[in-house]
């Protein structure tokens, strides 16, 4: 199941359908559907979790804590909305483009895609590029 969370004044308009995307691109990428928990909050909010449980003193758009079984997924994805908005100004993109493939990012994160060195991070974009796609 997934479930939409707010720490701030935020709403996605589109619930139903976004929720109907990430289950597609779950069973597309032969997965099974848990419970996955997105949380849409500030920059201080997911800023204090990455010192907290990450121990990093940076400000970040998204961070997903995985507690998949097997092939089910289930975890928190927590979304800087403030972060996102910045980052869709800086790559000059609409704000729900770059939220929607942040959205489908912490997904791909929990089916195994990686982005820590240059080789996967094509691969991690060129996937995004792709569900992005069936969304719109």
């Amino acid at each position: 199941m997934i479930s939409f969370n707010y720490e701030t004044d935020f709403q996605l308009l589109n619930q139903d359908k976004l929720s109907e995307w990430i289950t597609n691109t779950i069973k597309e990428e032969h997965f099974k559907e848990g419970d996955i928990n997105y949380v849409f909050c500030d920059d201080e909010y997911l800023h204090k979790l990455n010192v907290e449980f990450l121990q990093h003193d940076t400000f970040t758009d998204i961070i997903s804590f995985d507690y998949a079984v097997g092939k089910e997924l289930h975890g928190d994805i927590f979304i800087s909305v403030e972060r996102v908005e910045d980052n869709a100004k800086n790559l000059e993109v609409n704000f729900e483009a770059e939220l929607h493939r942040v959205m489908i990012h912490g997904i791909l994160h929990y089916c195994g895609y990686k982005d820590k060195d240059e080789e996967d991070i094509i691969e991690m974009r060129q996937k995004e590029d792709f569900y992005l796609n069936k969304l719109n």
